[in-house]
């Protein structure tokens, strides 16, 4: 779906058997590409991620994560209506930023 300036979004979701890692049963991504088609915002629980400075790195048990160009950070999932709200209020800010929205 087009948002403007070239912008798009990818929007999917998967019912899945609850696991420690996907403990809501979903597996989503909802992603803002560039014209280009380059990720820039994107939120997904496809891989697990690692916070923190060695030596006291740790691995997060839950995939929950969001994405901002290169950076990604855990996300705190609560619900379906909640992630919808953060992904277009990022999109909106992203759009913002680039002088589109």
């Amino acid at each position: 779906m087009e948002v403007g300036g070239g912008f798009s979004v990818k929007i999917e979701a998967t019912k899945v058997p609850p696991t420690e890692a996907k403990p809501f049963g979903i597996d989503y991504s909802l992603c803002l590409f560039t014209p280009g088609r380059e990720r820039v915002v994107g939120f997904d629980n496809a891989h697990s991620v690692t916070t923190g400075r060695p030596p006291s790195r740790k691995r997060e048990t839950r995939n929950d994560h969001r994405h901002e160009g290169e950076k990604v950070t855990p996300y705190a999932y609560s619900s379906a209506e909640t992630l919808l709200e953060d992904f277009w209020a990022a999109v909106e800010a992203h759009l913002r930023k680039e002088g589109i929205a």
